[in-house]
């Protein structure tokens, strides 16, 4: 009867990742400084990957019975206070707070707070 190794998480530990990236930026300022290139790294080709961009007010939990009881006028509370930061995501990823604006007629967020990248490479995991 074989013994299976016990399955690991497809995913990379955050502590790797931070090592791989360090890595890789060493990798690169030796090679750049060996061809005497600046260490600008062409990186066009990700100007034209969409990316889903979300501002969320708050949040709540209901019951379904609630959801079906909603209609015009109905009042949802959220886990926020007015005056609070809002949040900023992208792709489902926490990258920055900020205050709500009207820009012409339509609502802005200003950011007030950007998330370190070493806490957004620290949350990938």
């Amino acid at each position: 009867m074989e013994t299976s190794k016990p399955e690991r998480n497809s995913r990379p530990d955050p502590e790797e990742i931070k090592e791989l990236l360090q890595d890789d930026k060493r990798n690169e300022l030796k090679h750049n400084h060996r061809a005497g290139q600046s260490e600008k790294r062409d990186l066009d080709f990700l100007y034209d990957i969409p990316l889903q961009v979300s501002v969320e007010v708050g949040r709540c939990k209901i019951l379904l019975r609630d959801l079906l009881k909603m209609g015009e006028g109905y009042v949802i509370e959220l886990d926020k206070i007015a005056g609070d930061p809002l949040d900023l995501y992208v792709n489902s990823r926490l990258i920055a707070r900020g205050e709500a604006v009207m820009v012409g007629d339509k609502f802005g967020i200003r950011l007030t707070d950007v998330v370190s990248t070493a806490d957004r490479i620290e949350n990938l995991g």
